[in-house]
């Protein structure tokens, strides 16, 4: 890495130019302004065949990715790359194609060029399962105008600060009753702790969270004895999880016409999640019927977005259940990390607490106050996503040539921005192997460093939500628990369609005594 300040001086060209590189047509002006880029960059506009990686060679790239163990290391072997070609290369495996990049700086230059109708790589699973059951996509799978109508729309109800205040008091109060249970878990303890491996609990916490909100209805996870029909929905969302990840490299169609157990599985997975919606769709209008004038509390996304009336049933449904497919791990997990992160750094988590208490004592425990006034608990978060992203990396088919490290990349290559790998460049983060939230409060610049949630349009729908619930969870957890984790015992991670810990954080949750 260190002979990559050679390689970070991108230079962009107009598109006229571009033109004439790759179509051989000559003009005075392209070739002045080819000159003009030798002249200041010390080298000239290079084709797209001279982008350094293994991409000519599809299969046999396939075959060495799988003795490679690559559907569990994806992230390292990307981290890998990055280091023997440097912050851009090309790569083919299978019938994936892509181009991979690094720097911050070429992060906004694929930026621009994503386009009116930003397009990025399709979970092809889920959007083999939709045209097999006839199903509409939602703004997750969707692309061009019917996307950006869909989104408009779904922006003031999801994403908008305005939203944020109907979410707060749905999640405060997912959080509380979290706090309860783990004093429950605590008192059945004859040590007066409880020592485990949270992420099932934290599972549950983001998936009464986001049904919560985007549902308007509890499924019960919190209590000790869960419904049959919500352990049945538990049960589908990991499902689909789960079966999602073998079809990434090798066709969904394939699986399908062969009837492997693959697919079926997957299909009944996303059958009972879609069910579990319409049950949502029929108790919401029962709820209307029953009411005579407007709901006295927030009733969750779904019924607002129906109320509204400017989406029909079917779009509704579909971007709805979209969020919250894509919101419960990753929430989940990025909160196990930073428990885990917090439980190494016991000096950072003490910082934290005072920061909560003297936040909750100036708002009054109004939550909504108090969000505004925990920085450095927002950039642990921040800093949990940059050692632990949820995605390996951000994808983006580009709309436009670009050129990007002295490369011509042309209009409809699907780029990647190594998510990970960025993370862990020391030319980019200072000292990237420790945890310090406090670099993010810093006046440096954090110009494209924080992508946990996408950007531009295409950025995360439900980001709003996922940033207070996790936020709101911290807030709880600092203010009752002390969080201590097993000695000389580290983690490290594994890909699983997001990147996952690699074996069980096994951490221990004592009750924190204020002295009140």
């Amino acid at each position: 890495m260190a002979g990559w300040s050679l390689w970070r001086r991108p230079v962009t060209l107009p598109f006229s130019c571009i033109k004439a590189l790759t179509t051989g047509v000559h003009c005075c002006s392209s070739v002045s302004v080819v000159r003009q880029a030798y002249t200041e960059s010390g080298s000239i506009v290079r084709p797209f065949s001279e982008i350094p990686g293994q991409w000519k060679n599809g299969v046999a790239n396939l075959y060495n990715f799988w003795k490679q163990n690559g559907f569990k290391n994806l992230h390292r072997i990307m981290l890998q790359n990055f280091n023997t070609f440097g912050p851009i290369y090309r790569e083919k495996i299978g019938y994936y194609e892509n181009v991979n990049i690094i720097n911050p700086e070429d992060a906004a230059i694929l930026f621009k060029a994503e386009g009116h109708y930003p397009k990025r790589l399709q979970v092809e699973p889920w959007t083999s399962y939709r045209d097999y059951r006839n199903r509409k996509y939602g703004v997750l799978l969707k692309n061009g105008e019917d996307w950006r109508s869909n989104r408009v729309v779904l922006n003031k109800e999801v994403i908008s600060l305005k939203a944020l205040e109907n979410f707060v008091p749905l999640l405060d109060e997912v959080g509380e009753d979290f706090v309860a249970r783990v004093h429950k878990k605590i008192k059945r303890s004859v040590q007066n702790k409880w020592t485990a491996d949270l992420s099932q609990e934290l599972f549950k916490y983001a998936l009464e969270s986001v049904s919560s909100v985007l549902y308007g209805e509890r499924l019960g996870l919190m209590m000790d004895y869960i419904d049959p029909e919500a352990q049945h929905f538990i049960d589908c969302i990991t499902v689909m999880f789960k079966t999602t990840s073998p079809m990434l490299y090798v066709p969904p169609a394939v699986l399908r016409l062969i009837r492997s157990k693959v697919w079926r599985d997957h299909v009944d997975a996303w059958d009972g999640i879609f069910n579990h919606a319409d049950r949502c769709i029929q108790n919401i209008y029962r709820k209307l019927r029953e009411e005579s004038s407007e709901p006295k509390k927030y009733p969750g996304v779904l019924a607002s977005l129906l109320m509204l009336d400017k989406l029909s049933i079917e779009d509704i449904k579909a971007s709805v259940t979209e969020l919250m497919a894509g919101g419960v791990d990753t929430t989940s997990v990025t909160l196990l990390w930073t428990l885990y992160e917090l439980a190494r750094h016991p000096n950072l988590q003490e910082e934290l607490r005072a920061e909560v208490l003297a936040a909750r004592a100036v708002s009054q425990g109004d939550m909504l106050e108090m969000l505004k006034r925990i920085p450095l608990v927002k950039g642990a978060l921040k800093e949990t996503l940059r050692l632990h992203p949820v995605a390996v990396s951000l994808q983006r088919y580009i709309a436009e040539d670009i050129i990007i490290q002295n490369y011509h990349i042309p209009a409809g290559t699907l780029v990647q921005l190594g998510l990970y790998a960025m993370g862990r460049d020391p030319q980019v983060f200072f000292r990237p192997e420790q945890y310090l939230p406090s670099r993010w409060l810093r006046t440096e610049t954090h110009y494209f460093r924080s992508l946990g949630f996408g950007f531009g349009p295409r950025q995360c729908l439900g980001r709003r939500i996922a940033e207070a619930e996790m936020q709101i969870f911290l807030i709880h957890m600092l203010e009752n628990f002390r969080v201590e984790k097993q000695r000389h015992v580290e983690v490290q991670s594994t890909f699983e369609l997001i990147v996952l810990p690699e074996k069980p954080i096994i951490l221990t949750l004592k009750p924190w005594d204020s002295g009140r």
